[in-house]
């Protein structure tokens, strides 16, 4: 499972089709996209959670990323992204077969963002699994940060 995680002072998500809406909104905080891989488990959902949440890349009262999301008070946003296990090694042309199959990734998507709102206390905003969607943000630093689970196979 990959969180490609980035800082911001604001994010919106917006579902283009059929009807534009707006799915989910933020002020500072988290936004969360998430790419779950065929071979994902629910541990993979629930040690990711647990980082993103415990992560310290906000800032103190001394400006040094020292303080967690909850320290902060900050929100989450949480985007699903089946594109981030995209492989382009081969031709221009990315293969996406490492990435889950709705029916496994939406059920392990809707797990991550229970458990980051369970560890939050509050509710998380989300886009539209499987949906076309805009995704707006303003990149606070820029701090953004890649972090990846993968299950381990025996």
């Amino acid at each position: 499972m990959i969180a490609l995680i980035q800082r911001v002072r604001k994010a919106e998500v917006t579902v283009t089709d059929p009807l534009q809406r707006i799915t989910g909104s933020i002020n500072q905080g988290l936004l969360i996209l998430l790419g779950v891989h065929e071979t994902d488990t629910e541990a993979e959902a629930d040690w990711l959670s647990k980082k993103c949440v415990g992560l310290r890349i906000f800032p103190d009262g001394n400006d040094k990323m020292n303080l967690s999301l909850p320290d902060s008070g900050g929100d989450v946003l949480v985007v699903s992204q089946f594109t981030l296990y995209g492989n382009a090694d081969k031709g221009n042309r990315p293969s996406f077969i490492e990435s889950a199959r709705p029916e496994k990734a939406e059920p392990l998507y809707e797990l991550f963002c229970a458990s980051v709102s369970d560890l939050l206390g509050k509710p998380v905003q989300r886009g539209e699994f499987g949906a076309m969607m805009d995704v707006e943000l303003t990149n606070w630093g820029p701090v953004t940060l890649h972090i990846e689970r993968r299950a381990k196979l025996s």
